[in-house]
């Protein structure tokens, strides 16, 4: 099995996320529905370009290799290294976020500020994780390097839509 599907969607959902985190606090209306799902498809629309870079540079890595069945299955096995701490990682988002929707209001306010709080300052740490994982799995530098090059990608996403159109508080 190819990681490329999971790892896709895992970076698609965490563009979308980035999104959201750009916009909230922004805005002091009670009711802004229409702006946190605004910039979540802004941080889907920037995740969604600039994932397209692993992607390049997994297809020159297989274009310019000798024997593109091994670099492939270095990939392969990279992503799956890559995939682990980042499938864990997203449980624990997950699980916060679950909690959040089935507690009280109180206690859910509890749960994601002591859950996503957290969990959003280790999002880099996550990534290298995934990173040393692509490693050690035996995905060897061609998983590092498109492993790389998709974690600078990710986190990328916040800081652009940032920047791009929340500048200011509104």
């Amino acid at each position: 099995m190819t990681p490329a599907l999971p790892l896709a969607a895992l970076g698609l959902v965490d563009a979308a996320f980035s999104g959201f985190r750009a916009y909230a606090g922004r805005d002091a209306r009670i009711r802004k529905r229409r702006g946190a799902a605004r910039a979540a498809l802004r941080g889907l629309a920037v995740g969604s370009v600039l994932l397209l870079a692993p992607t390049a540079a997994a297809v020159a890595l297989l274009l310019t290799a000798a024997d593109r069945s091994r670099t492939y299955a270095l990939l392969a096995a990279g992503g799956l290294g890559y995939l682990l701490p980042l499938a864990v990682f997203a449980a624990a988002v997950l699980l916060s976020l679950a909690v959040y929707l089935v507690l009280p209001f109180r206690a859910g306010t509890v749960a994601i500020v002591l859950g996503c709080g957290p969990l959003t300052l280790l999002r880099p740490l996550a990534v290298a994780a995934a990173c040393l994982g692509a490693l050690v799995t035996g995905g060897g530098w061609p998983a590092l390097l498109v492993g790389t090059v998709a974690g600078a990608a990710v986190l990328c996403v916040e800081p652009i839509v940032h920047r791009r159109w929340y500048p200011a508080p509104l």
